[in-house]
């Protein structure tokens, strides 16, 4: 048996600094609020809000899922190692949540390119629109996604797991990160490392061809445009999807296409802290309350709640 499947492990934490303490967790507890808030309430505009029933909310509504339980994996227990001294983690528990962070991580991965094709589709082929990005298609595309996230972790947290813990238990990271993990192992791993970053690399390329290459499209279409009106608003779009897009994958890049060795834990908990819970909290505001259609639904939601309140107030006073 691993040592580290004995005892577990020890996670370090975002900072020792015994002043920053209550601050950090001030701040990290605002932000999983505003998180959850933003997402879940995202998710339920857009059920309750019947002209946003379209493959962009789908795929957003999807998107707003996966960022809360991206955030969720981590955060909580971020939160919660302000509280006590010594944050240990079993052996199982930092596998379970190494495996739940890298499911939601790959589906962010995905989404972000099937928004990407989404957006193609819309802008370079608006006639074969409808019978391009069907219910069905959508619903198979997104359901592809999560099987294929929950195969990659898998194979992920085998290639991590299978490597012998029998030194040093304390990780140097706020979450059981694959990187900050692999380090601790007292076992040649080579070709674990090559198995993660092959895999990674993959996962990213794959996703950032098929982003690059639809706003390829996208923009050439968007420069034949002779309407100014739809010019800006193609290009307000794109330039939105994009700033997401290079924040998430710049920081992806930089954490997991690398050996471990040549890790800076401290850089890597910054960009952590980007990726993981910085980014699901923005991501409602970059992707959707920028757009005029969810800001009208929301507008209409908030109406109908005034005014059901202005009802029973009425009620209650003729009564």
């Amino acid at each position: 048996m691993n040592h580290s499947e004995a005892g577990g492990f020890i996670l370090e934490g975002v900072s020792h600094s015994p002043e920053l303490q209550i601050p950090l967790l001030i701040v990290f507890t605002i932000i999983y609020i505003l998180t959850a808030l933003g997402n879940l309430g995202m998710i339920l505009l857009i059920v309750f809000s019947s002209h946003l029933h379209t493959p962009m909310y789908f795929f957003l509504s999807n998107l707003s899922m996966v960022d809360f339980g991206y955030s969720s994996t981590t955060t909580p227990k971020v939160i919660a190692g302000f509280l006590i001294k010594e944050n240990v983690i079993s052996y199982h528990a930092c596998a379970s949540q190494m495996f739940f962070f890298l499911v939601f991580g790959s589906m962010e991965n995905i989404i972000l390119a099937l928004m990407a094709y989404d957006r193609y589709a819309a802008v370079c082929k608006p006639l074969h629109y409808t019978t391009t990005m069907t219910e069905s298609v959508c619903v198979y595309l997104v359901l592809g996604s999560y099987i294929y996230a929950l195969v990659n972790s898998s194979v992920l947290i085998v290639n991590t797991f299978t490597l012998s813990f029998c030194g040093p238990n304390v990780v140097h990271h706020f979450f059981c990160d694959i990187p900050a993990v692999m380090v601790l192992s007292c076992s040649d791993k080579h070709v674990n490392e090559m198995v993660m970053i092959f895999i990674s690399s993959f996962n990213v390329f794959c996703a950032l061809c098929v982003v690059l290459i639809s706003y390829l499209f996208i923009f050439v279409s968007i420069f034949k445009m002779h309407s100014s009106k739809g010019y800006q608003r193609a290009l307000s779009t794109c330039t939105s999807h994009l700033t997401a897009v290079s924040i998430f994958y710049g920081t992806v890049i930089f954490m997991y296409l690398q050996p471990s060795a040549s890790h800076s834990m401290d850089t890597d908990k910054i960009a952590s802290i980007f990726y993981a819970m910085v980014i699901p909290m923005l991501n409602p505001v970059v992707y959707s309350l920028r757009n005029k259609e969810v800001k009208s639904a929301l507008r209409k939601v908030l109406e109908k709640i005034k005014s059901s309140q202005g009802f029973n107030t009425f009620g209650c006073t003729t009564s």
